[in-house]
């Protein structure tokens, strides 16, 4: 069964939640592990028709949860503010186009997903709180990186899809190289796995990047984070979540 509602963060910002959930039975032991797809204007109905065709086998006894915004539109420009850091100042070059809009609530947003949203989504389905994962591309691979380094325990699981390393003259390598620093000094231990997915004809994200950080995240295993890369030869930037969903519903809801 689908369902969608519009909720208030404690920002007061509005977004749009999509639930596809099995119709029946008895839920799993312990209860439904979730998926939370960012950008669910554009990828929750892919997701939810996989899940739901599915639905007898171990990979469909879940819930799939997409994370958008009200409107008819695939993307939304708050997506910007929700997913990333503030903005260098002065920006650089290549986000100057982008300064007019509004970046930096990403910390915000992640109080969101893992509180007000997460309680809500608990409070109408049998959820097992302890397999809670989280799926997003490009900007919202990149907060998904984020969501890791700042949060280590907040996800079972985490899928970052051709995250845009490259954007505020790769900002985000602060918050990689802190999280690596925390977690090699045993100030935080992580039960996370990790997939990271390129796609190999990404013109708009680098590969070789997403490689690199597989490798520079592999290091950290003894300290208890699993990393996975998973790699598509003939995919661009925009075709490789569609590519990727039944390696992401494996990944987030195998028992392992």
């Amino acid at each position: 069964s689908t369902h969608f509602w519009d909720m208030a963060a404690e920002s007061g910002e509005i977004y749009r939640i999509f639930v596809s959930a099995p119709a029946g039975g008895e839920p799993p032991r312990g209860g439904y592990p979730v998926l939370y797809v960012l950008d669910g204007n554009a990828y929750f109905g892919s997701f939810a028709q996989a899940r739901w065709v599915q639905e007898y086998l171990p990979v469909g006894k879940a819930i799939v949860v997409g994370v958008g915004y009200p409107g008819d539109k695939a993307w939304d420009v708050r997506r910007m503010n929700d997913y990333t850091a503030a903005l260098r100042d002065p920006p650089p070059p290549e986000t100057r186009a982008y300064a007019k809009y509004r970046s930096g609530a990403r910390q915000q947003f992640l109080d969101f997903m893992t509180g007000k949203l997460r309680a809500e989504i608990a409070q109408r389905y049998r959820v097992n709180l302890e397999r809670q994962s989280l799926f997003g591309h490009s900007f919202g691979g990149l907060f998904a990186l984020y969501a890791l380094y700042e949060r280590p325990q907040a996800f079972h699981s985490i899928v970052a899809a051709s995250p845009s390393m490259e954007w505020n003259a790769q900002s985000i390598l602060d918050d990689e190289r802190a999280f690596s620093a925390r977690m090699t000094a045993g100030k935080i231990g992580s039960s996370s796995r990790l997939l990271l997915i390129a796609g190999d004809r990404d013109t708009a994200g680098d590969p070789e990047s997403v490689r690199l950080l597989t490798d520079r995240l592999e290091r950290l295993s003894g300290w208890g984070l699993r990393v996975r890369l998973r790699r598509y030869a003939d995919e661009t930037h925009a075709s490789v979540p569609a590519q990727s969903v039944n390696d992401v519903l494996r990944f987030a809801f195998e028992q392992r």
